[in-house]
């Protein structure tokens, strides 16, 4: 009688166990049948680190579920664990089942969520590395207070062969793919490895050719050029050329823009500026200290990198804004010319006035 009971008993067990699994099963399938709420493609984020509770809630607020438990019971049935939650941003696709989206957050071998996305990084019209990270912390996860840091470290520094001034050189403006969850480590890797695929065999060769003895310093005099000129791309090789003589010859460059980068954001809004301005003693100020300043005024754009690689061969020494204010300038050769050009744009100033 025992042993029957048992048996009977045995059986109730095992029924209400399959029947636990089959209402999980069940719960689980109609689960995974619910569809998104979502009636247009959808960009979703999900944070570095977000566990899956943080993550239902955010599927909620944002509008893509309705029924947190129903997700729930198809996670249950996946085995999904918080460590599988992929990290990065998502397109979601109107009326994806819930199946779906899970499996498409599911981290996989590579360190991405199955349907993760990249996002397109562009950074330009930065003075400085201070800028880079403040445009690229609003298209990717990356933090720019620790990429400033991580960047201008002693370790990073002599990794890359730069110094703090020079450090700017190593990024390229132009548009990158990239992962949104990207941090600091990986963007500068990935900014090291294009400076390096840009720095061709050829260009190096074309270093030496013009007389410079670094990459930053081609940069750095591509930044000058290019704050000497910003509108009109056929006056760069020119001006490359032109200060190209002048470093040759151990004279002072006496670009304005680097006497201004040592003003800072204080110049803002001046119109005219004196000689005053002119004197403020900084290292980057190339009225008062000979060849090259410490390092780039500006990241200037690859394209301007080049014209300096492949600067005019000329005989210019100075130039000077042409009259009209239209932005192109006129180039001399010798003190006298440039005293005549520099007259005939005063007096154009004046007449405006």
């Amino acid at each position: 009688m025992n042993k029957q009971f048992r048996k009977l008993n045995y059986l109730w067990i095992l029924a209400f166990l399959l029947l636990l699994n089959s209402c999980t099963s069940i719960d689980a399938y109609f689960g995974g049948k619910k569809k998104s709420l979502n009636q247009k493609e959808a960009d979703f984020y999900i944070p570095t680190g977000t566990d899956i509770e943080e993550l239902k809630n955010l599927l909620v607020l944002n509008k893509i579920i309705d029924d947190a438990d129903a997700f729930q019971a198809v996670l249950d049935y996946k085995e999904f664990e918080n460590k599988k939650v992929g990290a990065g941003k998502y397109n979601i696709a109107p009326n994806t089942e819930y199946k779906t989206l899970i499996n498409g957050f599911t981290l996989n071998s590579l360190g991405n969520g199955n349907q993760e996305v990249e996002v397109e990084v562009t950074f330009n019209n930065c003075l400085h590395i201070r800028d880079i990270a403040g445009k690229v912390s609003t298209q990717i996860e990356i933090d720019s207070a620790t990429f400033i840091n991580y960047i201008l470290s002693d370790s990073i520094l002599n990794k890359f062969g730069f110094n703090e001034a020079t450090i700017g050189a190593l990024f390229l403006p132009n548009t990158y793919r990239f992962y949104w969850d990207t941090d600091h480590v990986q963007f500068v890797e990935k900014m090291a490895s294009e400076f390096k695929k840009f720095w061709t065999p050829d260009r190096l060769a074309k270093l030496k050719q013009v007389g410079l003895s670094s990459q930053s310093d081609a940069v750095t005099l591509a930044s000058i050029v290019f704050k000497e000129q910003d509108k009109y791309p056929e006056e760069w090789k020119t001006i490359a050329g032109l200060y190209l003589n002048r470093i040759r010859k151990g004279w002072k460059l006496q670009s304005d823009p680097t006497f201004k980068f040592c003003w800072g954001d204080e110049l803002k809004g001046v119109e005219r500026l004196t000689y005053e301005h002119r004197d403020r003693d900084c290292p980057y100020n190339t009225y008062i200290y000979a060849g090259l300043p410490p390092g780039p005024i500006f990241i200037p754009p690859a394209d301007v990198v080049d014209a300096v690689l492949n600067a005019e061969n000329n005989d210019y020494m100075y130039m000077c804004a042409k009259p009209k204010g239209d932005g192109l300038h006129n180039f001399a050769k010798s003190l006298a010319q440039h005293n005549r050009n520099a007259a005939e744009f005063q007096q154009w100033i004046r007449n405006r006035k």
